[in-house]
């Protein structure tokens, strides 16, 4: 499995995020997680399935819906569209797994989820990659 993967949020259907790692921490994550609801619910006023990505200058943003969680994620514009989004749906499988249980239970506490990249490193492309690709 290749590292296609950049920053991820994982978020309930009202915001809330529930796991994040991005590189550059450019803003609040739950500001972003408030504005990935409310996109959503545009989306999916226009088109019953809602949004499935966008581009914000060289990434490429997509989103999966599943079990009242979106999962979003960006990646280089360069990575093939069709390997990031199955990649997505792994990482998505990983969590459902993980965290059933708290899931269940989940009240607004994001702490037990805290340690997902741990189970999905092989996902996500590394800081160092990054920066040694900038120069080679």
């Amino acid at each position: 499995m290749s590292k296609l993967l950049q920053d991820m949020w994982i978020m309930s259907h009202d915001g809330t995020v529930l796991y994040k790692r991005v590189f550059e921490e450019k803003l609040n994550e739950q500001l972003f997680g408030g504005f990935m609801s409310a996109l959503e619910t545009f989306a999916s006023q226009m088109d019953d399935k809602g949004l499935s990505s966008f581009e914000i200058g060289q990434k490429k943003f997509i989103l999966k819906k599943s079990q009242n969680l979106f999962f979003v994620a960006n990646f280089d514009k360069k990575v093939n569209p069709k390997k990031a989004t199955a990649e997505l749906e792994t990482v998505a499988s990983k969590f459902f797994s993980a965290y059933q249980v708290e899931l269940l239970s989940f009240r607004g506490n994001i702490e037990p989820f805290k340690n997902f990249d741990k189970q999905i490193q092989d996902s996500l492309e590394d800081v160092v990659t990054k920066f040694s690709q900038a120069f080679w």
